[in-house]
């Protein structure tokens, strides 16, 4: 039996507002589309107290198969006043929003500064958590399946919504991050969380990431082996995190585990390397030492709860996405003739025949997108550049098909129905960090404003116009699957979340009671903390949020850098 605390309110398919638009706001040079999905001629651009300011005529896209609803436009592209303002029309209204330079600055701290929100075997502080702190949790030491030995693994973050700890997924978080700081180091060293480790002269967002580098280092095994995950044996109830008394168990190694820690260890060692040098031999060692486990172990190793236990599985078919990862990274880091040699071999593995889309996948379960992205930035002297030549089309080639899916909806959302399951933010999230790195690549603006329009889509510009990053916007969730959320007996839910989103499959037994049979993808979504399928939380979903807000915002850094250089 689920335990929460109801909250006051809860959001579905009956929007306060009927023109949907980005509630964090726009860009001044942007695009900027409203949607409405009810027939009208004009609409207008009012400021907060209800001046009209801008005035345009609206256009019929027709029936969008996404919404199932009939959609009208409402282009106000033109409109580049700084300010806060809404979308009328016919006697309706949209959130505000803000058109200025700063838009998505808020959004940007607080989508990073969760990170810090779900740190565990610690307490935090009211300094940097203000009312969402709270005392230790998950100290004890845990006990090994394998041989039932105890040890210390603390640290790290909590996974999701649940208090569990899993090596792929916070592999994959941290590499998203990590990525991030690489691509766009200007962007994300000038982001302040106040963090304990703020003001130490290094980048916030590598001292949070160091955080769960600390606790992957933990779970790795002598031999090199990664043991899966951390966690206890069954999900807590809806209790705050220092109240989770139950025994913590490492579980057994898997080959996906240790590939994935293998890999971030390795991108780690190289963006540490001039930072903190004796953190990036130790993240280097690590690496070396998982990828000769690897090495011994060529089979698969795979991953089963044992009986008894229903936390996450994080199971994988296949770990030949991972090992391509690892060998890419390792051979970025170091340069050597070996890494390189494995690389190619899994490069030209029969698994990805029929398969080259997982070689741009940036998810914990298909990973291979990593293994690419190192590959293409690490200019040593062996790399294959046909193989360099290859990914560079494959990544720019996904970016013209996610276009041209984008323009097939009203929404500009580049995903068709079927892509509307567990977690389809993430899926909207990746797509606009495949169109950051096609624009990286190719220089081609239309990537950039594709991958805008992923965030637009995110931030309420959507069939049930609500924002799907808590605490941003007038109509957010504030009812996410998330235990402190539940049990800390605060209204508003921790700031910065983003919420897994609209699943046509409802994989939950509350989602199926809630929602109707055959609704439209992009409307199957409830705030309820129970529909765990629709409403849940992780480091892997917000991760990516990040890379792309500073994708974007870089991307405004180099423009305004530009046009100032033109201009003297």
């Amino acid at each position: 039996m689920l335990m929460y605390q109801k909250k006051e309110k809860a959001f579905g398919s009956d929007t306060p507002f009927r023109i949907f638009v980005d509630q964090a706001g726009y860009l001044p040079e942007s695009r900027k589309i409203a949607v409405m999905p009810f027939g009208t001629d004009v609409f207008a651009v009012t400021d907060e107290n209800g001046e009209k300011l801008y005035e345009g005529d609206v256009i019929r896209y027709g029936k969008d198969e996404i919404s199932g609803d009939d959609v009208y436009l409402a282009d106000f592209s033109e409109f580049r006043r700084p300010g806060s303002y809404r979308i009328t029309a016919s006697g309706k209204t949209s959130a505000l929003f803000r058109i200025g330079a700063g838009v998505y600055n808020n959004l940007f701290y607080s989508t990073a500064k969760v990170f810090y929100l779900l740190r565990c075997g610690c307490g935090l502080d009211e300094r940097f958590a203000g009312k969402y702190a709270h005392k230790r949790c998950h100290v004890e030491l845990a006990e090994s399946l394998e041989d039932g030995s105890m040890s210390d693994v603390k640290g790290g973050w909590h996974d999701a919504g649940d208090y569990g700890r899993y090596v792929t997924a916070g592999a994959c978080a941290c590499a998203h991050l990590l990525y991030a700081y690489k691509l766009f180091p200007e962007v994300l060293s000038a982001l302040d969380l106040n963090i304990p480790e703020s003001g130490s002269g290094v980048p916030d967002i590598l001292s949070e990431c160091r955080v769960e580098l600390e606790w992957l280092l933990k779970m790795q095994r002598a031999d090199g082996a990664a043991y899966h995950k951390a966690t206890t044996m069954r999900h807590a109830p809806f209790i705050m995190p220092e109240s989770d008394k139950s025994r913590m168990y490492i579980f057994t190694v898997s080959s996906s585990a240790t590939a994935d820690l293998c890999a971030v260890c390795a991108l780690a060692a190289g963006i540490y390397k001039n930072i903190d040098p004796s953190f990036s031999k130790r993240l280097h060692k690590a690496a070396e030492r998982s990828y000769q486990w690897l090495e011994d172990h060529p089979e698969f190793v795979g991953f089963f709860n044992p009986t008894g236990c229903d936390t996450g599985l994080y199971a994988e078919e296949s770990d030949i996405d991972n090992r391509y990862w690892a060998a890419a990274e390792l051979f970025a880091l170091t340069g050597e003739k070996k890494y390189n040699e494995r690389f190619m071999s899994l490069f030209a593995s029969p698994y990805f025949d029929g398969r080259s889309y997982i070689k741009t996948s940036l998810g914990y379960g298909q990973i291979g997108g990593f293994g690419s992205l190192a590959y293409v930035l690490a200019e040593h002297e062996g790399r294959s550049s046909d193989a360099v030549d290859f990914l560079k089309e494959l990544i720019v080639g996904e970016a013209y098909w996610l276009r041209d899916k984008a323009n097939k909806n009203a929404y500009k959302v580049s995903m068709e129905d079927w892509e509307f399951f567990w977690g389809s933010n993430m899926v909207l999230l990746q797509h606009g960090i495949k169109l950051i790195i096609a624009n990286l690549i190719t220089g081609q603006e239309e990537f950039y404003e594709y991958a805008l329009e992923q965030l637009h889509i995110l931030l309420g510009k959507n069939a049930l116009g609500i924002c799907y990053v808590t605490g941003t916007g007038e109509y957010s969730p504030v009812r996410p699957h998330y235990r402190p959320s539940a049990a800390d007996k605060i209204d508003e839910p921790v700031p910065g979340f983003v919420i897994g989103g609209p699943n046509r499959e409802l994989s939950d037994p509350f989602a199926k009671e809630l929602i109707p049979i055959n609704t439209p993808p992009m409307k199957c979504y409830i705030d309820d903390e129970r529909c765990y399928s629709l409403n849940e939380v992780t480091i892997y979903w917000n991760a990516p949020a990040v890379f792309l807000i500073a994708g974007i915002k870089d991307h405004e850094r180099r423009r305004v850098a530009s046009s100032e250089t033109a201009s003297e």
